[in-house]
């Protein structure tokens, strides 16, 4: 008797077929949402500045202090962080179908409830956005861990790569869908209205109450693609991999998998006992046989992970001066609220278009070719380069005539992160773990993630200040400067490089090979043989 579970075998061994789209459009429109949720924030912030922040008769619209800014931007990666550990555990407790609807109901409750903050005073407003925010993190938190762990269950031996690393690819089309839908809110308020730059008139030109409904309906309109997905993961199967390997239900996993790969199943009651009775695959997340067999792996994951996202998130840092410096965006005094809103979605708009979604698609077409480590070595490698690039010479930049070249840089950056290490750390802690922590084991690694998020959103926020104090954003100390920061961005990509090597490569291999769970069914095997009955010497191996 063969030691594989043939239903396994069976979906490593699948062509692609529809239940595979289907996954994928599921899960992806998952992160369609967490996407244009946890980037959406950016493109109303300095509205939020002009509405609760202007002063009457100021030179300049108001914009929101730093720590205000810090906590609107900040609150929802502080809820991912949260809901990636927990979800995760959850995910790999109760199975990943029961938690993947918890999570998105959460999160299209808490999407119309931030459109609805209240408050009578702008710190009220921002109390209750920011409470809300965290809540709504903590649901996305939980789309991480469980959209790739159901994708790389599903998914095939040969294409796995790919079909992970499209859910995530949805990312990008999340961002832009931000960016567009800004656009529509945006116009159209303006078509209505048409008010003057605030040089021009400073109270017509921020045009309240009516303005002030623009924030709220393009943060409300994330509910949207998650609540027209809820019937579809309600009506998905748990994974075959869970069911089976953690559940132990045979009878289960093969009457859900005939109605998934339509053909017949038989049940293989015996194989799963002798699957899971080993004690080679029943060690814990903190026993010595996980760190013998795991420890570096998931080393490696958790800090490639932290590392890209440090440079990964720091870039919402430099975009506004770039869009600025090649006069995308003209000062602020010199448009109305909505004008601005407009300016700031259009340059998100093209920057997603023409750099970030193309790094994306990029992945999902090679990584099955490639292989995740040298797409995820290249990816900083070319990381590193450019970030050198950019700031060993950031004087020769700073000047009109190259700024140009600098945004050509600057968005090669973020396509070699794209089309690398930000795909591969999301698809990698997907395949190599057990699956009875693997849930667990990618919420930690995600988690770690979000911790990077949170140095290169804030850290960075505060270290890119000029050294003069007369350049400073209003509110900030002094800083290392921006050229000093580049360079730093430049070394932690090049660390991201040798923590690669911890990693290891997963393309072409089943899940069961890669985590090592055939190994124990193997020892029970021959065990069994011996005996005459691998049931009785399974719990004594």
């Amino acid at each position: 008797m063969s030691g594989e579970l043939g239903v396994l075998n069976a979906l490593d061994v699948a062509k692609t077929q529809l239940y595979h789209f289907t996954t994928i459009v599921i899960a992806g429109m998952g992160f369609f949402t967490d996407a244009y949720d946890l980037f959406c924030i950016s493109l109303v912030t300095r509205l939020l500045g002009r509405i609760y922040y202007t002063v009457p008769d100021a030179p300049k619209p108001g914009t929101l202090p730093p720590n205000v800014q810090a906590a609107v931007t900040g609150v929802a990666l502080c809820g991912t962080l949260a809901g990636q550990l927990f979800f995760g555990w959850l995910g790999d407790k109760l199975g990943r179908k029961k938690v993947y609807g918890l999570t998105l109901i959460l999160m299209v409750v808490c999407s119309v409830a931030s459109g609805l903050s209240l408050g009578s005073s702008p710190k009220a407003v921002m109390a209750t956005l920011c409470f809300f925010r965290f809540w709504l993190g903590f649901g996305i938190g939980g789309d991480y861990p469980l959209s790739a762990t159901i994708m790389s269950e599903y998914a095939n031996k040969k294409t796995r790569g790919a079909f992970i690393a499209a859910v995530f690819a949805m990312q990008g089309f999340g961002i832009l869908g931000g960016g567009i839908v800004a656009l529509i809110v945006a116009s159209a308020f303006d078509h209505k209205y048409n008010v003057p730059s605030y040089k021009e008139n400073p109270a017509a030109s921020l045009l309240l109450p009516q303005f002030d409904y623009v924030w709220r309906l393009i943060l409300m309109f994330g509910a949207l693609p998650a609540a027209l997905t809820y019937y579809w993961r309600m009506q998905m199967p748990e994974t075959a991999r869970y069911t089976a390997l953690v559940a132990k239900n045979a009878k289960q996993v093969a009457l859900d998998m005939s109605k998934v790969l339509q053909v017949e199943i038989e049940v293989e009651e015996e194989k799963v006992e002798k699957y899971t009775g080993s004690q080679r695959n029943s060690y814990g997340l903190f026993s010595k046989e996980f760190a013998k067999r795991h420890g570096l792996h998931l080393i490696g994951t958790c800090s490639t992970w932290f590392l890209l996202d440090i440079a990964f998130y720091s870039q919402n840092l430099f975009q506004k001066d770039i869009f600025s410096a090649i006069g995308w965006i003209p000062p602020a005094a010199e448009m109305s609220a909505i004008h601005e809103v407009y300016k700031i979605a259009r340059a998100q708009t093209l920057i997603a278009l023409f750099s970030t979604v193309p790094g994306y698609w990029f992945t999902v077409a090679l990584i099955d070719y490639m292989g995740r480590f040298a797409i995820q070595l290249m990816g900083f490698f070319f990381m590193t380069v450019f970030m050198f690039a950019l700031a060993i010479p950031y004087d020769h930049w700073s000047h009109k005539e190259n700024r140009i070249g600098f945004v050509v840089m600057y968005s090669l950056t973020f396509f070699f992160a794209n089309f690398g290490p930000n795909a591969t750390t999301f698809v990698v802690p997907a395949e190599i773990f057990p699956a009875r922590l693997r849930s667990t084991c990618h919420g930690i690694s995600a988690a770690a993630g979000k911790a990077g998020a949170i140095v290169g959103a804030f850290g960075f926020l505060y270290a890119a200040q000029s050294k003069d104090p007369a350049k400073t954003d209003k509110g900030y100390p002094t800083g290392i400067g921006i050229k000093n920061s580049l360079i730093m961005l430049g070394v932690i990509n090049f660390a991201g490089m040798l923590f690669t090597l911890l990693v290891p490569e997963s393309k072409g291999k089943s899940l069961e090979e890669l985590s090592g769970e055939n190994e124990g069914n193997d020892d029970v095997k021959a065990a069994g043989e011996r005996d005459g009955s691998g049931l009785q010497t399974a719990a004594t191996v």
